[in-house]
């Protein structure tokens, strides 16, 4: 094949184990090309996948708190009827939800 863009050929010999581990670190980063893992893995000697999908849940779920209150406070802005403590409860509630997103961000990272 004179048209490659990789002409330049290297083989490994495995046991059994290696072969197994190998096949295990790349279901669970989710690749199946083995010259590709093995490129990167050559080259840059680790692969690290964040998976943020918790992360996301709970941005949406702040996301959501968030709105609810701001529902709250222009329904008490309509109204003009409110307690300070409450929106002061409120503002305290959200900020906890925010440095708990921040911690776990810090966490996987």
């Amino acid at each position: 094949m004179p048209d490659r863009t990789r002409p330049i050929r290297k083989e490994i010999c495995l046991n059994e184990q290696e072969l197994n581990l190998i096949q295990h670190k790349m279901r669970q980063l989710g690749t199946h090309n083995f010259g590709a893992y093995a490129r990167k893995m050559l080259i840059d000697g680790y692969i690290i996948k964040v998976n943020y999908t918790e992360q996301k849940k709970l941005a949406a779920a702040v996301s959501r708190v968030a709105s609810n209150i701001n529902q709250i406070c222009r329904r008490i802005n309509q109204t003009g009827r409110f307690y300070a403590a409450d929106i002061a409860e409120l503002k305290v509630r959200q900020e906890e939800i925010w440095s708990l997103l921040k911690e776990s961000q810090k966490q996987e990272l």
